[in-house]
């Protein structure tokens, strides 16, 4: 039945664009997108990171517009599994002023956008940890020259896959995030941002001998990979009573530079335990354009744009993060890794990614320290 899901969104473009003919103010753009991968690896734990290639994800959907309203919908094929990602309504007020209502990223950080517009092949393993994917809620946008404000309330991962469920969904858990940002530009080639984003959430679903239990946190994150999916790091809080959590965030740009940094925390308070469970990271990325125009600013989703067509970008990153709390007696793991991406910017269509990334985990309870040499390529199409 899953499988009808791609028919169906491709049946509603066909027939909403054969509308827009007739109703020039509603508008209908076709969206889809193409991984495909390539990764060789070097590693002390080669049974666990076999050379290979694969596509990742595929994505098809549609972006419609009327008026003071938009919408978007895709559904995507991923690891042989197909599922609805973004499901959105928004409602435009003003220039500047929106709010946004369905499935999809909060705003929350530099890397609250979608995996197609990072400039590294993955996201930090720092950022994968504590920055929120696609999350079923509301949120507001409020942008002016010189601010940023977003805030939204959401409940957790699992409500999109229970929403139909009375019972289960009456029992989700939520969160409420806030990203505040200042900016300067004072030309279109050069930019400072300075920015905060804040968060809150109380116990989420998990199973314990069948029954439904909300009562903990799952943090975690997998190796830059998507040819192979191996966790790096990850830890599970139970009895826990909730969550907070926050970020400060510097980006600088001019010209062909710009650098992007971002610290994270996070502090989960627990009901019957005096000593709560902390957990850090961070990430630093320096970049620069080989053959381009300079970056630019995009004022409306506080991030660098994309470059322009024709650009070569090399990316330089590092990040730290862990997971092991002494105090709280939890030790999901610690992480280094650094490494180095080339961009080529074709056209605003196709984009090629060659990336080397070493990876270094140590301080896991039953696992064993991990060291991890990645050689990997992809050509990403979007649409």
């Amino acid at each position: 039945m899953q499988k009808c899901l791609y028919m169906a969104v491709a049946a509603a473009l066909i027939i909403s664009s054969v509308y827009a003919q007739e109703k020039h103010n509603f508008k209908v753009t076709p969206t889809g997108r193409i991984l495909v991968d390539g990764a060789l690896y070097a590693t002390p734990q080669k049974e666990s990171f076999p050379d290979g290639m694969s596509i990742p994800e595929v994505r098809l959907g549609g972006k419609l517009s009327y008026d003071n309203w938009s919408a978007m919908i895709d559904a995507s094929y991923a690891y042989n599994k197909i599922g609805l990602r973004n499901a959105w309504i928004e409602y435009s007020f003003s220039p500047g002023n929106s709010l946004r209502v369905g499935n999809f990223i909060h705003q929350y950080g530099l890397q609250s956008n979608s995996s197609s517009q990072k400039c590294t092949m993955e996201q930090p393993v720092a950022s994968a940890l504590f920055t929120p994917g696609l999350q079923l809620g509301a949120m507001f946008v409020h942008y002016s020259r010189a601010w940023y404000v977003a805030g939204s309330f959401h409940v957790e991962s699992n409500a999109l896959k229970e929403m139909m469920n009375a019972p289960l969904f009456n029992q989700q858990g939520y969160g409420i995030l806030t990203r505040l940002a200042w900016r300067q530009s004072p030309s279109p080639d050069k930019a400072l941002h300075l920015g905060i984003s804040g968060g809150f959430a109380t116990p989420q679903r998990r199973l314990e001998n069948g029954e439904d239990v909300h009562d903990g946190f799952v943090t975690s994150a997998n190796f830059p990979t998507k040819v192979v999916q191996k966790q790096a790091v990850g830890a599970s809080v139970t009895d826990a009573r909730n969550l907070f959590k926050f970020t400060p965030e510097l980006l600088l740009a001019s010209g062909r530079l710009a650098f992007e940094a971002q610290y994270f925390f996070q502090q989960i308070n627990r009901r019957d335990n005096p000593d709560p469970y902390v957990s850090q990271s961070g990430y630093a990325t320096l970049r620069g354009q080989v053959i381009g125009k300079g970056y630019s600013y995009s004022a409306s989703t506080a991030m660098l744009a994309n470059p322009a067509p024709k650009t070569l970008e090399c990316v330089l990153n590092y990040n730290y993060s862990t997971l092991s709390d002494a105090g709280a007696a939890i030790f999901g793991g610690r992480a280094n890794s650094m490494g180095v991406t080339f961009n080529y910017y074709f056209n605003p269509y196709i984009t090629a990614r060659l990336n080397y990334n070493y990876t270094h985990t140590w301080d896991r309870t039953g696992e064993n320290p991990a060291s991890l040499n990645t050689f990997q390529a992809r050509l990403m199409v979007l649409f």
